[in-house]
């Protein structure tokens, strides 16, 4: 057998690696299966989540506010899978309040999850994916950061998701001769654990199709962009009509 023939078999072999926060249940759950069905290893994260059955799954504990904790993720998905070539920056908490209602610990808890939670994994990642020449970062933010409602005040989402939405852009453009891709995907009110099911008819009524989107949308617009090598700076709305208008 030719050098040229066992390169190829060797890189038909090379699995490829996601990284998802918040993976336990809801949003990441389903962003976790999606890459699963894709072939990708994954290395999941959040406060809770349990060991995984499936050997291409390596979960592990913390909270992601904490930059240890990346440190952590990174290193024990380099360790086990050799490589990271995509980061799914799912991980996220919503305090909706009267803006002068929001406390300093309501202020500390989102910017920590959210910005913090966002800004170490991430320089890590990309640390591991300029060494394979590529990657992709998709942030997962929120379509009120676009589109105010008034019946939903989010002053604290916006603040902090609103600034993903920047870095992605920002990200795209600085990594775009290196092989890395920067996305985000901006969901409406998807049907997760957070939201409570005697709220679902209101929630639903806040998109034009009249109706609250799954978890399997936002997985599927996840999984779209890992598959669109030519989409960076992207910011993707899977929201019900939303961001069109109302």
């Amino acid at each position: 057998m030719s050098a040229i023939s066992k390169k190829v078999i060797m890189s038909s072999q090379i699995q490829k690696v996601a990284i998802v926060t918040g993976a336990s249940q809801g949003l990441g759950a389903a962003i976790v299966d999606g890459y699963r069905k894709l072939g990708y290893a994954v290395v999941a994260t959040s406060r809770t989540i349990a060991p995984s059955n499936d050997a291409n799954i390596l979960t592990v504990q913390g909270d992601i506010a904490d930059p240890a904790t990346a440190e952590r993720v990174i290193a024990a998905g380099v360790e086990r899978f050799g490589r990271v070539d995509t980061l799914v920056n799912n991980a996220g908490l919503f305090v909706a309040k009267p803006f002068t209602d929001y406390t300093q610990d309501d202020y500390a808890a989102v910017t920590g999850v959210n910005l913090t939670g966002f800004f170490r994994i991430t320089q890590l990642a990309i640390e591991q994916m300029l060494t394979l020449g590529g990657g992709h970062i998709v942030n997962i933010t929120t379509s009120l950061v676009d589109n105010a409602d008034s019946r939903v005040p989010s002053a604290l989402a916006s603040l902090t998701k609103g600034g993903l939405q920047s870095a992605t852009k920002s990200l795209a453009i600085e990594y775009a001769t290196r092989g890395i891709r920067a996305n985000a995907v901006s969901p409406g009110t998807i049907k997760t654990p957070m939201h409570a099911v005697e709220t679902h008819e209101t929630l639903a009524g806040l998109h034009p199709v009249g109706r609250m989107g799954e978890a399997s949308d936002i997985a599927d617009a996840v999984i779209y962009l890992e598959n669109a090598p030519f989409v960076t700076g992207e910011i993707l709305h899977v929201d019900g009509g939303m961001s069109a208008g109302h």
